[in-house]
């Protein structure tokens, strides 16, 4: 068992999946026939070098928010305008990074194109983000995200229609449209509806503007089913509705855009994996099962209520089950990996695979109660396990002080 040779906790990635789902959401939207289609894997989903470049291999771009993802694409051997860069609240000095490395800047806000024009001058692709506001439809209003109205992301109507008058007037001629409405949604019909908004955008921003689209990006958002109980998201359907979007809206008409995602969950979640070890049982006023993972290690259920599914390891033949919180040792009562959860009867060292943690899981990581990040490892193709990180130390954790 790999949990013998590495110490706990640790996150593990398959290879075989991760390639597996690259390949089959790209051959899914090139058999409906959805032009153009490319996915840029949103880096912020798993942050590793070592991931990236097995998405580039896989022929993926890359959705980068800041420098260090920025940075760490170029790492992977992903460069220029295999790279877009959509952040919010963005310093010049970012713009500036972005600029001289020649990725596709998304523009979050007006107020970001008319600094950069007045800054830099033209961007070679003038690309901006749409926030519509209110809509009403069933999975916009989630808590990830938020209700658009509501969400810091992107320019309403009235001001994306500026930034790309402003940004052709300034003389670019190349441009894309992109919004991120979605997270972690079930219902490939809601994503034909952001689908059919953005298109009917673009379409509006020709007739008004004159001006064609490269490409059009739909954001990410495609969920994955975290229960055992949740139907996985139809991507052959969504990929057929896509296409027939496309020629409903007629966007040949427009430059014939390219299709894009930024899609980073659907690709790499369900192929990683936490495995802890159990190391204390309490009996309270409760049942606990204390493992040497915490909060600070994997924050989406104490941040979220995020649901986990979790497998005891070599759990054969214990009896009947118990009901039991799944804790760490933080000093804060949301750190907890499950609650009142039915699971295999535990005891002290059996260890426990929390599953589909491959993206928002390891990258979420932080050092309250000076608890260290836990390593990576990568399963790969072969059948061979790699260090892919290593865990912190408190030699690590202390370096940035003054002592």
């Amino acid at each position: 068992m790999i949990a013998r040779s590495f110490p706990t906790p640790f996150y593990i990635y398959d290879e075989v999946g991760i390639r597996r789902r690259a390949h089959y959401l790209q051959q899914t939207m090139n058999a409906a026939g959805v032009p153009g289609f490319r996915n840029h894997f949103a880096v912020k989903a798993l942050p590793n070098p070592s991931i990236l470049t097995i998405l580039r291999e896989e022929g993926m771009g890359m959705d980068c928010s800041g420098l260090a993802e920025l940075h760490l694409a170029e790492r992977a051997g992903v460069r220029g305008e295999d790279i877009i860069f959509t952040s919010n609240t963005t310093a010049m000095s970012e713009f500036e990074t972005a600029r001289g490395m020649g990725v596709v800047i998304n523009f979050d806000d007006l107020s970001h194109v008319r600094m950069f024009l007045q800054r830099f001058g033209s961007p070679e692709v003038g690309c901006c983000r749409y926030n519509p506001g209110n809509l009403t439809f069933p999975g916009i209003d989630q808590h990830i995200i938020g209700q658009p109205a509501e969400a810091k992301f992107g320019m309403p109507t009235e001001n994306i229609i500026r930034a790309y008058r402003e940004l052709r007037d300034a003389g670019v001629r190349r441009f894309g449209l992109h919004a991120m409405l979605l997270s972690n949604n079930l219902d490939y019909r809601s994503h034909l509806k952001i689908a059919d908004l953005l298109f009917g955008l673009a379409d509006k921003l020709h007739q008004d503007l004159g001006i064609s689209f490269e490409f059009i990006d739909l954001g990410g958002g495609i969920g994955v089913p975290y229960r055992p109980s949740e139907e996985p998201f139809d991507l052959e359907a969504y990929a057929k509705g896509l296409a027939a979007l496309y020629d409903r809206h007629q966007l040949k008409k427009i430059g014939s855009p390219c299709i894009c995602m930024e899609s980073g969950r659907w690709v790499t979640a369900e192929s990683g994996y936490l495995i802890t070890r159990v190391i204390h049982r309490k009996y309270s006023h409760k049942r606990y099962v204390g493992v040497d993972a915490t909060m600070a290690n994997l924050m989406r259920p104490g941040m979220y209520g995020a649901y986990h599914h979790i497998s005891v390891l070599e759990a054969d033949g214990r009896g009947p089950g118990e009901t039991v919180d799944v804790t760490g040792s933080l000093c804060e009562n949301n750190d907890k990996f499950a609650i009142d959860r039915l699971l295999p009867r535990t005891k002290i060292g059996d260890y426990l695979a929390i599953h589909t943690v491959g993206a928002h899981g390891h990258t979420m990581g932080y050092n309250y109660n000076g608890r260290l990040r836990s390593a990576e490892l990568l399963l790969e193709s072969a059948g061979g396990v790699r260090l892919i990180r290593r865990a912190e130390t408190l030699d690590d954790l202390f370096s940035t002080l003054n002592l």
